[in-house]
């Protein structure tokens, strides 16, 4: 949660840049940030997942591979 908390800050920053009409790559830059830090949240998940042993591992890496 505290992660993904982090990543909304980050977009309401994206929309504050927009509003401000920043450089595009100034917007780019964050949005990319933003995406990583998305993509590891994700990832992130997929491992828990495979700790925990709830899901099999072959169901796990059709998740990543369907959603990624």
């Amino acid at each position: 949660l505290h992660r993904l908390s982090r990543i909304e800050g980050q977009l309401r920053g994206v929309q504050r840049l927009i509003d401000d009409e920043a450089d595009c790559e100034k917007i780019a830059q964050q949005l990319a940030a933003a995406r990583k830090a998305l993509d590891k949240s994700f990832y992130s998940m997929g491992g828990c997942m495979i700790e925990q042993g709830d899901q099999s591992v072959e169901h796990v890496t059709h998740m990543l591979v369907k959603y990624s």
